[in-house]
C-alpha cells in the first residue's frame, strides 16, 4: 500500500530546519530554514502556507514563521506578546490559533498575522491545540492537566466554554477528535489516555500505559480505535469499542520518544515521528512498518502531513515538491526538471529585461546631456550672430 504522491510529510525541530519528505518514497524534497520549533509548533495553513512557532532564547516575546512552498526562508514573521508553542490552523488557512505560556489563546488572521482575539483560556502554559474535523471546535490542553473545548465562532464571546475536562494529574501532551464530534481523546505525562464525551461532558474511559504518552490520534472515521506514541519509543493501538480491549504495542520501536502520531488514508495508515529524527509509516491492519526514513539526523519536535501539493514545481530549497499555486494545469503536469528549466529561462529573461532597461536609462541620460550641450552651443551661436549684425549696421 503506497501513500499518494501528492502527500508531503513535514517535520520540525528545535535545533534545525523544517524538512519535507515525499510520503511515497521517503526522499527529502525540501528544507525550510530559520525556525527553532517546540513540540506541537508546526501546522499547514490551507494549501498555501506552512506555519511554525519559533522560540528564541534571546527574546522574551514570541513569533510564528510563515513559509510558502516556494521559499526556503520565512516570508513573514508574526510577532506575539509572549512565547507560544502549540499552533493549529483552520482548513481554509484564514485563521491561526496559538497557545502561550500565560495560558492565553491568540487568534491570528492570515497572512497578515494580525491578532484579532486574545482569550484567557488556561491558568498554566498551553501544551496542545487541535481543531475538530468539521472546524467548529477548538480543543486545548495545558500543563495543569485540563482540557477545554470551545466553539470557535464564540471563542471571544465571554470566553464561552463548551466543556472543561479535569482528570489528568500531569501535563496534557496531545488531543484528538473523532469525525463525528462525539468524543475526544487526550494523552498525558501521567501515563494515561482518557476518552471524553462531548455529548454530556463525562469521562468515558481511561487507558494506562507503561510510560508517558506524547502523541495520540483517533481513528478519523468511526473513532473506534486510537493510536498513541510513548516516551519508550513504542507505538500503541487500542480498540475502544471492544469491552475486553487490550493495549497492543507494535513491534519496531523508535530509537527515542514518539512525539507525533498522525492517522492517514482513512485509518489505513499511521505516520509517527520520534525525537531521534526517525519517521515511520505503518500499515494499520498488520501493525507493521512499510517505510522508515531518517535522513535528517536531528531531533524532531512535530510532524504534519500536507495534502493537495501539486505534482510539478519545487518547494523550499530541495526542489522536489510543488503546489497548485502559481502554475497552470499544463505546468503542473510537467516533470520537475522541465519546470525548473522553465524557471531558469524565465529568470534569464527577467535579468535580460533588467539589463536592457538599465542600458536604455543610461542612453537617455547621455542623450539628455548631449541635447543640453547642443542647446547651449546653439544659444551661444545665436548670440554671436546678433553681435555681428549690430556691428554691420554701425
Amino acid at each position: 500500500m503506497t501513500p499518494p504522491p501528492s502527500a508531503v510529510i513535514l517535520t520540525s525541530s528545535p535545533e534545525g530546519p523544517i524538512i519535507a519528505y515525499d510520503a511515497s518514497s521517503g526522499v527529502t524534497v525540501a528544507h525550510f530554514a530559520g525556525s527553532r520549533s517546540p513540540p506541537k509548533g508546526l501546522t499547514v495553513a490551507g494549501q498555501a502556507l506552512i506555519a511554525a512557532s519559533h522560540i528564541s532564547s534571546a527574546a522574551a516575546t514570541g513569533s510564528i514563521h510563515l513559509y510558502n512552498w516556494w521559499s526556503s526562508t520565512p516570508i513573514h514573521q508574526l510577532p506575539l506578546p509572549e512565547p507560544v508553542a502549540p499552533i493549529t490552523s483552520t482548513s481554509d488557512g484564514l485563521y491561526l490559533f496559538s497557545g502561550g505560556l500565560s495560558g492565553c489563546i491568540y487568534t491570528l488572521s492570515l497572512p497578515s498575522g494580525d491578532i484579532i482575539r486574545t482569550v484567557n483560556a488556561h491558568n498554566k502554559p498551553i501544551s496542545c491545540l487541535e481543531i475538530s474535523p468539521d472546524g467548529s471546535l477548538l480543543i486545548s490542553g495545558c500543563e495543569e492537566g485540563i482540557v477545554i473545548v470551545s466553539p470557535i465562532l464564540q471563542l471571544n464571546d465571554n470566553n464561552i466554554i463548551l466543556h472543561k475536562f479535569v482528570g489528568h494529574s500531569s501535563s496534557v501532551t496531545a488531543v484528538s477528535c473523532g469525525m463525528m464530534n462525539s468524543t475526544i481523546i487526550s494523552s498525558s505525562l501521567d501515563y494515561t489516555c482518557k476518552l471524553w464525551s462531548l455529548l454530556d461532558g463525562t469521562l468515558l474511559s481511561s487507558v494506562t500505559f507503561p510510560c508517558a504518552v506524547l502523541g495520540v490520534a483517533m481513528d478519523p472515521l468511526l473513532g473506534s480505535k486510537f493510536y498513541a506514541g510513548g516516551t519508550d519509543g513504542s507505538v500503541y493501538n487500542f480498540e475502544l469499542m471492544n469491552p475486553n480491549g487490550q493495549l497492543v504495542r507494535w513491534n519496531y520501536k523508535h530509537g527515542g520518544a514518539v512525539v507525533a502520531v498522525v492517522v492517514e488514508e482513512e485509518g489505513k495508515m499511521v505516520v509517527t515521528a520520534s525525537e531521534d529524527g526517525s519517521v515511520r509509516i505503518w500499515e494499520v491492519e498488520r501493525g507493521e512498518v512499510i517505510r522508515s526514513f531518517n535522513q535528517a539526523m536531528i531531533s524532531i519536535s512535530d510532524l504534519v502531513v500536507a495534502k493537495g501539493v501539486g505534482k510539478g514545481g519545487r518547494c523550499g530549497s530541495g526542489g522536489g515538491c510543488g503546489s497548485s499555486l502559481g502554475f497552470a494545469e499544463k505546468e503542473l503536469s510537467m516533470p520537475v526538471k522541465e519546470v525548473m528549466e522553465m524557471e531558469e529561462e524565465l529568470s534569464m529573461v527577467v535579468e535580460g529585461r533588467r539589463r536592457a532597461i538599465d542600458t536604455l536609462e543610461a542612453a537617455i541620460e547621455i542623450y539628455e546631456t548631449l541635447l543640453g550641450l547642443i542647446l547651449k552651443e546653439a544659444k551661444r551661436g545665436s548670440g554671436s550672430k546678433c553681435i555681428d549684425e549690430d556691428k554691420g549696421k554701425a
